[in-house]
């Protein structure tokens, strides 16, 4: 890599007013925290109250147990450009917080409504089968929707759509889970949370992410276009796609087990199946685009070939973190991991902007320069030549 010198972002030196926003934002950000941890702890609250303090205890650590091996796999998908951790976060908490006590909340209060005009079990089927997919999909989709709507910068696509919803789902679920693990617990004891353990956690792990990564890939579609019609029609055909599966399963649940198990291995599998094939699509076009938006920095001697081959491909990433990990520990595999996501960053900014999805100003060269500098500082770092 050549020796460049960079400007000094001036621009970006912090102001009285800056300071201010920022500590408002931070003012909101905490309250934000405290008001969803409190609707958490109202939902266990009201969990608790349907089940006992015990039952409630064995659904916790039956549903949190498998929790970091689903969030790894979710993660590992986003090899070209890992999201920002604390989004991830935020998708995650909302579902099993937030998300969650809004459909605790109104798929009771729905379905003691019409148990009340037509009797409990229309009530439950209510509940389980018309509300539950509405009220949940919507609830957990409002994050997915602010995420896009407040940081367009880091949702480029169809695998940021997936990986977002598929954290607010595992969230989402994971809560679910204590509830239906502990009521098992309650009528069978410990036998009868781990059948249901075995049903839930082990047959369907992916439901919850499954039925809201349709959103998810609508919302990735919009990113990806200037078209106002397919902006706004894209998420909301996803949501309502969302709903549908969610409906279909949770009626295939309440009828019949030959017919829950008809809809897993004929709809549910093949559904599932299509997103891995999509997301094996999305990784190869990510490549791509990386491939093309990086080719002037290879030419310029920015990137050595071998670099350049390494960003361009997964399996080159995953090789060069592995290299950095054998010669340099921890500390050298977490700043290829920089390295590997900021050459991403540069060329994700340059396709959108080449595409017209971001106006080709001044603040998008600066932004551009950023990244330069941050693969230049890396590099330095990393004890390549310059």
């Amino acid at each position: 890599m050549n020796n460049y010198s960079f400007p000094a972002p001036d621009a970006l030196a912090p102001t009285p007013r800056a300071g201010h926003k920022s500590a408002l934002r931070t003012m909101l950000v905490v309250a934000a925290i405290l008001v969803a941890l409190l609707l958490g702890l109202l939902t266990l609250l009201l969990i608790g109250l349907g089940t006992g303090l015990v039952p409630l205890l064995i659904g916790f650590v039956l549903a949190t147990l498998p929790v970091p091996i689903y969030v790894s796999l979710a993660l590992w998908i986003d090899r070209f450009e890992p999201e920002p951790p604390w989004m991830l976060a935020t998708a995650f908490f909302w579902g099993a917080l937030v998300a969650i006590f809004i459909a605790f909340v109104m798929n009771t209060i729905s379905g003691g409504i019409i148990a009340l005009l037509a009797g409990d079990k229309a009530g439950e089927f209510f509940a389980t089968v018309i509300s539950a997919p509405f009220v949940e999909e919507t609830s957990k989709a409002l994050v997915l929707f602010g995420l896009f709507w407040w940081k367009r910068d880091e949702f480029d696509g169809v695998i940021d759509g997936i990986v977002y919803a598929a954290m607010v789902g595992l969230g989402f679920a994971m809560t679910e889970n204590i509830q239906y693990y502990g009521g098992a617990a309650l009528e069978g004891g410990v036998a009868g949370s781990l059948g249901t353990f075995i049903l839930r956690g082990l047959m369907a792990p992916f439901s919850h992410p499954l039925f809201t990564s349709m959103t998810g890939i609508g919302l990735g579609l919009a990113s990806q276009t200037n078209k106002r019609g397919i902006r706004i029609l894209a998420p909301l055909v996803g949501l309502f796609v969302a709903m549908s599966l969610h409906g279909l399963w949770n009626l295939s649940a309440s009828l019949n087990p030959v017919l829950y198990f008809v809809v897993y291995f004929f709809i549910m599998v093949p559904v599932f199946i299509a997103v891995l094939v999509t997301i094996y699509y999305a990784l190869q076009r990510e490549g791509q685009i990386v491939r093309e938006q990086l080719a002037s920095d290879l030419q310029q001697g920015f990137f050595t070939q071998q670099e350049y081959e390494c960003l361009c491909s997964v399996r080159g990433r995953m090789g060069a973190s592995w290299r950095a990990f054998r010669h340099g520990g921890v500390t050298m595999w977490r700043m290829r991991a920089r390295y590997n996501s900021t050459a991403s960053e540069l060329a994700f900014h340059r396709n959108r902007v080449a595409r017209g999805l971001l106006a080709q100003d001044e603040a998008a060269h600066a932004r551009e320069e950023f990244y330069r500098r941050a693969l230049y500082e890396l590099s330095t770092q990393m004890g390549r030549p310059q």
